[in-house]
């Protein structure tokens, strides 16, 4: 991965949600690229802390990284951002599903008040730039045709209305200027994945966990992107050179949901249980997303395919979820 311009101070980092998915791939990604990284995690309970703990195992050994206990939804990150760090804030509170109902709260809290909070103490302490996550559940229903980051927003879900509302407190926060870039995630997946996201679903249900729950007929289509991919866009935009407010990052293969499933199978050369169910609120029905403008201004392009990905979220995966095998 090409190192961005460090100049003005920008080798320093704050990673918030450092212990999750894409945030601790993304403080490895640093340090290994000679950043001092500085990570912040406040372990919400979305899955358990043991998995999140396993997540920054390396990191843990690393001189170049610090471990900051702290809830950025209520403030308090300004003192660690002396030296204009770059802030790379990828807490957050995930799930379209969860965002429904009793879930609504915390998705408004720990993704809109969260932001407000890293934009609001980035600007105080002069940051020399926050890049943060944002997601392709802005768009809605798109019918599968890839979207540009100028095309209509209609949000089907509480967590896309959320992140929607997050990309209007950034662009406010650009007029009052602070420089920020948002990247649209499109379904990462790849190892340290979400216990409640489906590939780690489907790659547990293989290896002997419980049955995948099959949302509808299988038809949704999703244009998935590795961590590594994710991580690479999310380093390429600390160091672009002017660059626009929201970039789409996708892997750029869409697949439906039966498709990844058949993959999978033939991978582990065994079948995988289902559990069919009806489709899902706020489940779209495909998405795809056109990278034009992430490739011109961050030089971005997805380098792992499709059928890789799954190979090796499958290896990493292997027996984990399996259970004990019987003696006697």
């Amino acid at each position: 991965m090409p190192r961005p311009d460090l100049a003005g101070g920008r080798r320093r980092a704050v990673v918030t949600g450092c212990a999750g998915f894409i945030g601790s791939a993304l403080a490895e990604a640093l340090v290994a690229e000679g950043w001092r990284v500085t990570g912040v995690d406040c372990f919400t309970p979305t899955y358990p802390r043991s998995e999140k703990e396993a997540n920054l195992a390396g990191l843990a050994r690393e001189p170049a990284f610090d471990l900051v206990e702290r809830d950025v939804a209520e403030g308090g990150l300004r003192p660690l951002l002396r030296g204009r760090p770059v802030v790379f804030h990828l807490a957050g509170e995930p799930g379209v599903r969860r965002s429904f109902g009793a879930g609504f709260a915390d998705c408004m809290r720990n993704n809109v008040q969260a932001l407000h909070r890293v934009l609001e103490d980035a600007r105080a302490a002069g940051a020399a730039r926050v890049v943060w996550a944002s997601s392709s559940s802005v768009y809605g229903e798109t019918g599968g045709r890839p979207v540009a980051e100028d095309a209509p927003t209609a949000p089907a879900s509480p967590y896309g209305v959320a992140k929607r509302a997050c990309e209007d407190l950034a662009r406010a926060a650009r007029a009052r200027g602070l420089e920020c870039v948002g990247l649209r995630y499109f379904t990462v997946y790849g190892p340290r994945q979400r216990p409640d996201m489906a590939v780690r679903r489907m790659c547990d249900a293989i290896w002997g966990g419980p049955a995948f729950p099959l949302l509808g007929d299988g038809s949704q289509r999703r244009d998935l992107t590795h961590v590594s991919d994710a991580v690479e866009a999310t380093v390429r935009a600390a160091g672009a050179e002017r660059p626009a407010p929201i970039y789409n990052v996708a892997g750029g293969e869409p697949a439906t949901v039966a498709a990844m499933i058949a993959a999978l199978e033939r991978l582990a050369g065994r079948p995988m249980p289902l559990v069919r169910l009806p489709a899902a609120a706020g489940d779209v029905s495909a998405t795809a997303a056109a990278l034009a403008l992430a490739r011109r201004d961050l030089g971005y392009a997805p380098r792992t395919a499709l059928a890789d990905g799954l190979r090796g979220q499958l290896a990493s995966r292997g027996r984990a979820a399996a259970p004990p095998l019987a003696v006697g």
